[in-house]
């Protein structure tokens, strides 16, 4: 019987039609497999599928013992694969694939959901007020600024960026510029209503709220680094919802502690889970816990996607979402 290994427990729906399909290794209590139980779901199964919280790095990778691997699939759950070393698993004839699409409406809404948060000192607000320090209301009490009208920069115009563009210009009447690495199609910018900067550093000058898009790269690595965090307004507020490492976090935690940045919001990290303790004791940032695709209908989505790539693969068809 095929067997497939899970990293992570699944939506029940989708764990049980793969239970009922295959031979499946489920993780054990901790809810996660540790590097060793990872190698040897490699040696015992014909798939396995990793998250975004396993390291299939190329040092992971090239350990593996070509005579012992019966692993021809890692049939990612997410859209980002930037935790697995891609040329490694393709030199093993390990094929590698994700879940595009069906995160795309979720992750938007969280991109919102972290302007209006921080824009409108909603987390601070709850905060003070489980405190107990809440007297009532005062004219001058928790003044935030308002997200309607204002200026946006979008870094990355991929299905996110364009769903976060869709709900910035439509909903809140934002002025939305971005900036990718792929030129924009002008039919597509006309329909979003969205004006191409000419540079990075252009974006960043113009925008009141800067959402980072983009996928995590070599050359995305500390995209925004203590050089490009000065060149923010200070009424300014940076979002990211893309990948943790994008962002230097020690020099953001600089920035919004001297006030050169006026707040973030975030829901990813450089090293998940842990998150860089300059940040922890901040009101000025909302931290989320990578929250970004956590709907159940979206996980389910998700799941679903995993499972048509394995049956695909397992038939000899052509994977739905390969990344190689």
């Amino acid at each position: 019987m095929t067997r497939v290994a899970l990293t992570r427990r699944f939506p029940e729906s989708v764990e049980t039609a793969l239970c009922e399909r295959y031979d499946v290794r489920l993780p054990g209590q901790s809810g996660a497999m540790d590097a060793q139980a990872l190698r040897e779901a490699c040696y015992w199964a014909d798939v396995v599928c990793p998250t975004v919280t396993d390291d299939l790095g190329g040092g992971f990778v090239q350990s593996l013992d070509p005579a012992r691997l019966r692993c021809r699939l890692f049939a990612n759950f997410g859209v980002g694969y930037n935790h697995i070393d891609v040329s490694a698993a393709r030199a093993l004839g390990i094929a590698v694939s994700n879940t595009p699409d069906v995160l795309t409406d979720a992750t938007a809404d969280l991109a919102l959901l972290l302007m209006l948060m921080v824009a409108r000192r909603a987390g601070e607000g709850e905060r003070w007020l489980r405190a107990g320090h809440w007297g009532g209301w005062q004219p001058k009490q928790l003044m935030g600024r308002e997200v309607s009208g204002a200026q946006l920069g979008i870094v990355g115009m991929g299905r996110i960026g364009q769903a976060v563009a869709r709900r910035a210009r439509g909903g809140f009447g934002m002025q939305v510029s971005c900036f990718s690495r792929s030129p924009l199609p002008a039919e597509l910018a006309a329909e979003l209503d969205v004006q191409a900067a000419p540079s990075l550093d252009a974006l960043i000058a113009g925008s009141n709220f800067v959402s980072l898009h983009c996928p995590s790269t070599p050359e995305t690595r500390h995209l925004i680094d203590a050089e490009r965090l000065a060149q923010f307004s200070p009424d300014a507020y940076l979002i990211n919802t893309a990948r943790g490492d994008i962002v230097d976090e020690a020099a953001l935690g600089q920035a919004l502690a001297a006030g050169t940045l006026a707040g973030a919001g975030l829901d990813v990290y450089e090293r998940e889970p842990v998150v860089h303790e300059s940040l922890l004791g901040l009101e000025n940032v909302v931290l989320l816990p990578h929250l970004g695709s956590a709907t159940a209908q979206t996980r389910a989505a998700m799941g679903w996607r995993v499972a048509a790539n394995v049956a695909a693969h397992l038939a000899g068809e052509p994977l739905p979402d390969p990344v190689w």
